[in-house]
């Protein structure tokens, strides 16, 4: 049987789109009530006419017949057109409250659960949903109509043939309940493998580069022929399972007709029932057989939508780790200062074998940066330099008290208005697949072509734009795979600057630029009316000696302060990665 969680959770997905799911089961319920009248009508033609041919009887019943029969049909296609409609209704409302809901969602989510994954429950999983409201919902109260109107109307012609008619549906019963855990079970491995085959497609689309540079092709193949066989494996065995249930169903609603065609004669020659009766017994029986034998679908379509709806609530049910807190401050652009202070700042990122102890990632920070300084941040890998940039924006959970902004405890603020006051470029610059122009004015839609421009120039990008065959207008293609490296943080970085945002935080995002390069953005950066508080975090050191000031950082810990000269006479952790790069420059 159905948890009555599952119930509620469907009774919640209806709920807004009650009225057309109310006039669908109302137009059903017009359906069996005219299926029931009209054999009532032909039978009482049938007896009339054996006792006296009338052709005006005739043509009466003939006529009354076809008009029913054809308000039965108009009013059958109102039911389906509604309650379908309600099914594609409640498949839109799903996929819009996914989407929004992962919107919401922190990026520490999606380094756990899988894209293919998410996209096949956003979909096949929504579409099943669909079903489930649609047809099964039809199906099931077309059933309980059929039922409720027909069989008193049964009774009342001969109770005895009637209960001997519907003797084998107790037995449907019992196999439908017997078969539901494995047609459960069975529709879940169907949706796991499904999910696993769109995680492989979608890894190997996004990664196909890498596939060819090492050769992979043959291996990647492999691999999909094995999860699309599991696939396969899935689908045949729920296949044959409901192969079964469907067709042994059919087979014992059949029975019933053979009980009413043996049984009915001998009631005829015993003069218990007329001829009529038995034509109506008939035309019942054969109503019901088809709602008790579409029961197997109906059952199909509940477990898929059972499943499902697990599946989906899975997603919904998880409540962002990182929100608004109830009274949260708003700090509008424009009151922003920039002043960034750390005051014990800590984090460790949650372990992956369940208790085990977590090296801190963050240790006991301490820092001030002042409103429009330019900062570099330095050090090996690992350092927590990354770590450092995504708390700033709360990417990540960070405990209250620790972080400020202006004095203000970023926990407090309005995350929207604590990520507007802050653009951020990180390692990895993703590029959307439309236009240039597009990826660059994606944080304010509305920018202008004179603004863009302004922003690509300051990035250093604009005059390889204009090298190109459509210019601003060029694809890049998904994730940006028509452009270098170097043009991809540019274009990243020239979406940034154009937010114009008071804190610019730039996260190793000009590895792929030359240190020149980079050290005339920073310049440009640093000069002007409109200054901006930035955050260089690089190993490009030759670009960071340009800055304010420079935080060293080693193994969660800031080791090092103070000005390039300062660092390389202190003869640290900072003189060695001074050297390091003059090293490896004298060797290229």
């Amino acid at each position: 049987m159905a948890r009555p969680s599952r119930l509620r959770k469907l009774g919640e997905y209806l709920r807004p789109h009650w009225r057309k799911a109310a006039l669908g089961i109302g137009a059903l319920f017009i359906v069996n009530l005219l299926g029931m009248y009209i054999p009532l009508q032909i039978r009482d033609a049938i007896d009339r006419l054996q006792a006296s041919f009338d052709f005006n009887q005739v043509l009466y019943y003939v006529i009354l017949v076809l008009v029913l029969a054809s308000v039965m049909w108009v009013m059958r296609m109102a039911s389906r057109i509604w309650l379908f409609g309600v099914g594609r209704q409640v498949e839109f409302d799903l996929k819009q409250k996914i989407f929004t809901h992962l919107l919401r969602l922190e990026p520490s989510y999606f380094a756990i659960n899988t894209v293919g994954d998410l996209i096949n429950r956003a979909t096949s999983d929504v579409d099943n949903i669909r079903r489930l409201l649609g047809f099964a919902v039809l199906s099931l109260a077309n059933m309980l109509f059929a039922y409720g109107l027909t069989l008193p109307v049964m009774l009342a012609i001969d109770w005895k043939l009637s209960l001997l008619s519907l003797a084998v549906y107790p037995l449907m019963m019992i196999v439908v309940v017997l078969s539901s855990n494995q047609l459960r079970q069975q529709q879940q491995d169907v949706q796991e493998e499904l999910s696993n085959i769109s995680e492989l497609i979608q890894e190997d689309m996004s990664g196909i580069s890498l596939v060819k540079i090492y050769a992979q092709e043959e291996n990647e193949r492999r691999a999909f022929h094995r999860l699309n066989q599991q696939l396969l494996d899935a689908n045949l065995t729920l296949a044959k399972t409901r192969t079964i249930l469907f067709s042994s169903l059919r087979g014992l609603a059949s029975i019933s007709l053979l009980i009413v065609l043996w049984f009915g004669m001998g009631a005829i020659n015993q003069g218990s029932i007329t001829v009529g009766d038995f034509v109506a017994l008939l035309l019942y029986v054969e109503r019901l057989v088809f709602p008790t034998a579409l029961l197997g679908f109906t059952i199909t379509a509940y477990q898929r939508g059972e499943v499902s709806i697990d599946r989906i609530e899975t997603i919904l049910t998880v409540q962002p780790k990182i929100a608004d807190a109830p009274d949260a401050i708003a700090l509008p652009r424009s009151q922003v200062q920039g002043k960034i202070t750390a005051r014990q700042l800590t984090f460790a990122y949650p372990s992956l074998k369940g208790n085990a102890p977590t090296r801190l990632a963050l240790d006991h920070l301490q820092f001030t940066i002042d409103p429009q300084e330019t900062i570099a941040i330095v050090g090996p890998i690992g350092a927590g330099k990354s770590t450092l940039a995504n708390a700033l924006p709360r990417l990540l959970d960070i405990a209250p008290g620790q972080l400020f902004l202006d004095e203000y405890d970023i926990t407090t603020l309005r995350l929207e208005d604590l990520r507007g006051a802050i653009a951020y470029v990180p390692q990895e610059s993703f590029l959307f697949s439309t236009s240039i122009h597009n990826n660059i004015r994606y944080g304010a839609p509305q920018a202008t072509d004179e603004l863009v421009i302004r922003a690509a120039q300051q990035a250093q990008i604009h005059d390889e734009i204009l090298n190109f065959p459509q210019q601003y207008d060029t694809l890049v293609g998904e994730r940006g795979i028509t452009l270098s490296g170097g043009q991809r943080q540019r274009t990243a970085l020239a979406r940034a600057l154009l937010v114009d945002a008071p804190i610019l935080i730039l996260d190793d995002a000009l590895s792929s630029v030359d240190n020149q390069t980079a050290t005339q953005i920073l310049k440009n950066l640093s000069q002007g009316t409109d200054r901006k508080t930035v955050l260089f975090i690089s190993h490009q050191m030759s670009a960071a000696a340009t800055t304010d000031r420079i935080l060293v950082m080693d193994q969660g810990r800031i080791v090092e302060s103070g000005t390039h000269e300062d660092l390389l006479a202190q003869g640290g952790l900072y003189q060695s990665l001074w050297e390091q790069q003059k090293f490896e420059a004298a060797l290229e």
